[in-house]
């Protein structure tokens, strides 16, 4: 059991730093490029990648999350379960690639568009079986070499990318760039899987395993299917309605928010197996694992969102003076964070205590409203209008969540109030700093002296207490064992 706790500590160490790694590097790239391409070359880019990543979505329906965890519980049935989700994605992905093409060619998108459309659809087939590579490995324990992956890719679009800009050879060798990642990546991940754990691609066409893989992958797949069609539909319903400008424009707000969105990431992956530990033993300790979540996360989501909308009009200065157009939609969509990362752990406890349906209906109530009022708002307001409906369907998300907390635990939610007036209170005094400074002094200087200044005040308002330094530590860092994480422990 200790070697097994030690594992799972020194895994997700690897996965949480390439992680920050991962996140740090595709952000650089991507403000090199905005400054580089310009709005409307940008939102021609990342329309292409989000078109087929929409339809990505065909194409795994849940089969890697049940390849992980049938390999975990069976590793002696690696090789038929690998097989079998071969037999299923091989079929799939011919079917999804042509899909996109048809339907690239019916919309009738200019020449350019079609063609970075068809590079995207090359990079989502060959990353879909990458998927699959490394949730077979994450079925044996380990995700070292995920994590490595994860980076390499990442260099490598930074490193041809920027080569590619230099030698200013245009819209479709950029693309390219990604996509000479993505082969590295399949065939990396393909090397990992026959040579070090010895598997075989060879696909299975076994009719009762292919039945049970589908049928408890349906259960996996409905959840992700929602939440990627959530991450990428507005970026095409806003290219059709509104234009690649505005793409362009929205991506700024975009790609800061998936960038930041590690945190609550990492955050919970040390809550889940927590909470569906004290599901089982200790439903008081569970509540105090959750109060003591949603007070962390609060703490961490609000000082960043109110400094990025207090900064917003300088930092669209980072990527030229043509995204001055980008400096509402990320104040709106900087908005959303708090509900955002709040919605971690409400996730985490459905899915720990057995209520992943519940998650999958929510998540498919919000994917409904923001189609709705996309269709509604970006025709009126562009980018604005996007960004608007994540902010609504956020708090949608959060409050669907919420009204389920109560039927699951009992929880002190004045306590978790009194946080966030606490969290509130510092941040407003931070933001009229942030003010002040902001005409004097560089944004990375006022980043950390405005950090500085909110934890003080946080400190002073008796928010936190020293120990929960180390517990927040130990959440990211160490990935321990339920029972060691400070977390967790009784207050």
């Amino acid at each position: 059991m200790t070697e097994k706790i030690a594992n799972i500590a020194k895994n997700t160490s690897y996965f949480t730093l390439a992680l920050v790694l991962q996140k740090i590097i595709s952000f650089t790239y991507f403000t090199l490029i905005a400054r580089a391409l310009g709005p409307e070359d940008l939102g021609k880019y990342y329309f292409a990648i989000s078109f087929a990543s929409v339809f990505s979505i065909l194409m795994d329906i849940g089969l890697t999350n049940v390849l992980t965890r049938e390999i975990a519980r069976e590793k002696n049935k690696a090789n038929i379960y690998l097989g079998s989700v071969m037999a299923v994605k091989l079929p799939l992905s011919v079917i999804t690639g042509l899909i996109i093409i048809l339907a690239a060619n019916l919309l009738g998108y200019g020449e350019l568009t079609k063609i970075l459309i068809y590079f995207s659809t090359v990079c989502v087939i060959l990353d879909s079986f990458t998927s699959a590579f490394f949730s077979a490995s994450r079925g044996f324990h380990n995700l070292s070499f995920e994590s490595l992956s994860s980076v390499l890719f990442q260099l490598i679009v930074l490193v041809t990318g920027l080569t590619i800009l230099k030698l200013d050879l245009g819209l479709k060798w950029l693309m390219g760039s990604l996509l000479l990642a993505s082969i590295f990546n399949f065939l990396y991940a393909l090397v990992v899987v026959v040579r070090r754990f010895k598997l075989s691609l060879k696909p299975i066409y076994n009719p009762a395993v292919i039945k049970l893989v589908l049928k408890i992958s349906l259960s996996f797949g409905l959840f992700a299917i929602f939440q990627k069609i959530y991450t990428y539909l507005d970026t095409v319903l806003l290219a059709a309605l509104a234009g690649d400008y505005y793409v362009g424009l929205y991506q700024v707000a975009f790609k800061i928010i998936n960038a930041i969105q590690f945190l609550p990431l990492a955050f919970t992956a040390s809550l889940y197996p927590a909470m569906s530990s004290y599901w089982a033993s200790n439903r008081g300790q569970l509540a105090i694992t959750f109060e003591r979540s949603m007070n962390y996360l609060i703490i961490i989501a609000l000082p960043i969102s109110v400094g990025i909308a207090v900064l917003a009009d300088k930092i669209v200065l980072i990527f030229k003076s043509g995204f001055q157009g980008a400096s509402l939609p990320l104040e709106l969509n900087i908005a959303a964070l708090l509900f955002m990362f709040t919605a971690y752990p409400i996730g985490s406890l459905l899915n720990a205590c057995d209520k992943q349906k519940i998650n999958t209906v929510n998540m498919a109530v919000t994917v409904a409203t923001s189609v709705i009022l996309n269709l509604i708002l970006i025709p009126k307001f562009q980018a604005v209008g996007a960004s608007l409906t994540v902010l609504a369907t956020s708090v949608l998300m959060l409050v669907l969540g919420l009204i389920q907390v109560p039927k699951i635990i009992v929880y002190r939610p004045r306590k978790i109030l009194k946080v966030f007036i606490k969290a509130l209170a510092a941040s407003a005094i931070m933001m009229m700093v942030v003010i002040y400074l902001k005409n004097y002094l560089n944004i990375f200087i006022i980043v950390p002296i405005s950090a500085i200044i909110y934890f003080i005040l946080l400190y002073c308002l008796k928010a936190f207490k020293p120990e929960d330094i180390l517990s927040i530590y130990r959440s990211f860092i160490k990935k321990q064992k339920a029972d060691d994480i400070g977390l967790i422990a009784e207050e």
